[in-house]
Parts: structure tokens; C-alpha cells; sequence
């Protein structure tokens, strides 16, 4: 993982992922209050202020992020809506509330991209936005002044700048419109534009919680944690190898091939280990096997340790419950062939060696050598999508 460069004053304003509480200054607008003003740099190199669209009959602010699944699932239906009411006076700004140092590792597992600004211009290129992009992460006083709950979060503001309508765009957190059975937003644009009240001006909105920068001592902590957790290591033989392969569970599993001797193994590592943390809260697992003398497990699991390797408390409890104490093994079997015919028969020999193992044991990715993590990364979420799935809260 490429882990962003930001100015001093933005690492200062870490944050957590966290409902925003009163000690927050979060205000509560209410229907009928003026819209609060912004003056926040947008992805197209210009500065935007509320100023600009004195003249829009209506105007929706739409808070939304890079990384939020919630997000991403209602961007296609909030695009559909732009183009159906495309010069009938609605004009739309989507503003980023969140600051990228204030999300955890974890919090990253449905999209490419952090909430960075960097990372903004990006992420829209990849959706095709055609509309405003704001930051506002750096001193988040938009979204405090807003009110802003989570993402996506809409409000919606009359020809005076009035608010009309605010909370979610609509009831669904999955990227199928079938599942949506009440388009609050859209019913509210669509009985403005036709001059009639708004049907129902308060909902409450639902997706990832912003960001507030207040929260930057409880990442820590739990990072501290996460790096000082133990690693229980056991041995394996091929038929144990060829058991975890097979799989059978919820999860999709990285299998690594590794040795404490094996330099490009060693170099790699901590690709390996942020890609585990990056979907610790997906159903997603790392298994590593090492290809040290079993008589060093001693050695392995000093390795392991120093470099975070252990497992979160959520991973834990599902590895518990199949029977298994670790995910972390050394390979006691007599012969490397066995092994390679258990992970995986189209290994061409020599480590580090990698697979993607989907929930049925079918391979869908392997790789011999040093792994770039970024691909890896970008194969994982390829396999597991970037948005909801039902079960997956």
C-alpha cells in the first residue's frame, strides 16, 4: 500500500470512525434554515462557494466519499436522477467531509482509494462524476455546520437557499435499484421541481460515519493493539494444506508460501500483512505457511509478531469456530512436492508463492515471486466487490 503524504496540519486532525456526538459542534439544520456557507476547494483545481449557485432553482448538497460502500452503492441512482432533471434548475455539489488520517486500515476494504484529496480526483475520474467534488477533510467546518451524519448524506435547498429536505438519498445501502423501495431524495427533488411539498423532509441517513478529526487517540491505540498481537503457530502437513485449500466457508483466502531464509519473502511481508488488515472486516482471511525446518517455529513466530502478523479479534472468532487455533502454520510435511500439489498443482516451484482461494477452493489468483501489493489489492476487491452485500453488516 502506497500510504498518503499529508500536510502536517491534516495528520494533526486524525479522526475516528465514530458517530458524531454534541461535543463535536455538530449543528442540527432544520427545514427552513438558510444554508450554511462553504468556501472548499474542489477536483477541478478551482475554489467553490455557496455564492456560485444563488441562481439554481434547487440546490442539493450530496456529502459523500471514496471509500464508503453505502456511497458507492446510491452513486448510479443519484447520476440518474442528475440526467432525468438535466436543465430543469436542480443543481448538485457533492462535498467530502472525511479526513483520510482518521480512517482505520480496515475501514478501506471496499475501495481502491482513501478520502484524500489526491485520492478524490481519482475516484471520480473512475465514476464519471461531471459535477462539483469538495474537500472539506481538512477542517471539516462544512460538514459540522451541516450537520453532516455519515455518507451519503443529502440536503436539498429551494431557489432561497432554504433547506427543503435532508437525511438519506434513499432506503437501500446495495448497489441493485431493486432494493430500494423508498427514493426519499428523488421523491423530495421531483415534488420541489413541480412546485408541491416535499412528501417527507426528514430521514435519517445511513453509511459509514463521517470522520471527525477528533478521534485520532483511539486509531492509535487500536493499531498499538494490533501490532503487539500475539501470533500461535502450529505445523501442518499437505493433507492439512489441501483441507484449508478446499475451504467450504464464507471466506475468501490468501494463501502465502513463505521463509524467514527467503529474502524476496521477507521484502514482501508487509504488503501481505496490510492487505489483511485492509479487509479484516470482510469475510477474508490470510493463511501463512511457512517453509521454514519445523524445529524454528520458534523463529517464525518471532518473525510474525515483529512484523503484525497476528489476528484481529473478529478474524479469531471465525477461525475458533471451524476448529483451528491460527492461520499461521510451518509445513512439517517429507516432501515440498506434496505441498505444492495441495495449494496448488500449476506452482512452478521456488517461494514466495500466493493464491486467492474463493469459497468453493477454486483458484481465481496466483502469483510466484514477490507480490506488488497495490495489484494484489486491487484483485482482492476485483473478487469482492465494492459494495454491500446482504449479510455482509
Amino acid at each position: 500500500m502506497k500510504f498518503l503524504r499529508l500536510p502536517l496540519t491534516l495528520l494533526a486532525l486524525a479522526l475516528i470512525s465514530v458517530p458524531a456526538r454534541a461535543e463535536d459542534g455538530l449543528h442540527d439544520l432544520q427545514i427552513g434554515d438558510p444554508a450554511p456557507d462553504f468556501s472548499l476547494p474542489g477536483i477541478d483545481g478551482k475554489t467553490h462557494t455557496l455564492a456560485e449557485y444563488k441562481d439554481a432553482k434547487l440546490l442539493m448538497v450530496a456529502f459523500l466519499s471514496n471509500h464508503c460502500p453505502s456511497s458507492h452503492a446510491v452513486e448510479a441512482r443519484l447520476m440518474k436522477l442528475l440526467g432525468e432533471t438535466k436543465g430543469k434548475g436542480l443543481v448538485f455539489v457533492a462535498i467530502n467531509p472525511n479526513n483520510p488520517s482518521g480512517l482505520s486500515i480496515d475501514e478501506l476494504g471496499y475501495s481502491k482509494y482513501n478520502d484524500s484529496f489526491d485520492d478524490m480526483k481519482k475516484y471520480a475520474a473512475d465514476r464519471g462524476f461531471d459535477f462539483p467534488y469538495l474537500y472539506d477533510g481538512e477542517t471539516q467546518a462544512v460538514a459540522h455546520a451541516y450537520g453532516c451524519l455519515a455518507t451519503p448524506h443529502i440536503f436539498v435547498f429551494d431557489a432561497e437557499h432554504k433547506l427543503r429536505y435532508k437525511g438519506r438519498f434513499d432506503d437501500s445501502e446495495y448497489e441493485d435499484p431493486a432494493t430500494v423501495k423508498s427514493p426519499d431524495a428523488r421523491n423530495a427533488v421531483e415534488a420541489l421541481l413541480a412546485g408541491q411539498e416535499v412528501p417527507v423532509a426528514i430521514t435519517k441517513p445511513h453509511g459509514c460515519s463521517t470522520k471527525w478529526n477528533s478521534k485520532s487517540g483511539g486509531i492509535a491505540a487500536k493499531m498499538e493493539k494490533w501490532d503487539k498481537t500475539p501470533v500461535d503457530v502450529e505445523t501442518i502437513d499437505a493433507d492439512g494444506v489441501a483441507a484449508l485449500r478446499k475451504n467450504g466457508t464464507k471466506k475468501v483466502r490468501l494463501f502465502n508460501v513463505w521463509a524467514t531464509w527467503c529474502v524476496p519473502c521477507v521484502q514482501e511481508f508487509p504488503e501481505l500483512v496490510t492487505t489483511a488488515r485492509k479487509f479484516d472486516l470482510r469475510d477474508f482471511e490470510f493463511i501463512t505457511i511457512s517453509a521454514d525446518d519445523p524445529k524454528e517455529t520458534t523463529k517464525v513466530k518471532g518473525f510474525l509478531e515483529k512484523r503484525g502478523a497476528g489476528m484481529s479479534d473478529r478474524l479469531k472468532k471465525t477461525v475458533t469456530a471451524e476448529g483451528r487455533a491460527t492461520n499461521s502454520y510451518v509445513y512439517n510435511g517429507t516432501s515440498t512436492d506434496d505441498l505444492m500439489k495441495a495449494l496448488d498443482p500449476q506452482w512452478p516451484g521456488g517461494i514466495p508463492h500466493t493464491v486467492l482461494v474463493g469459497t468453493n477452493g477454486e483458484i481465481l489468483w496466483r502469483h510466484n515471486g514477490p507480490v506488488d501489493g497495490d495489484e494484489l489489492r486491487a484483485k482482492v476487491l476485483e473478487v469482492m466487490g465494492a459494495y454491500y452485500k446482504p449479510g455482509d453488516k
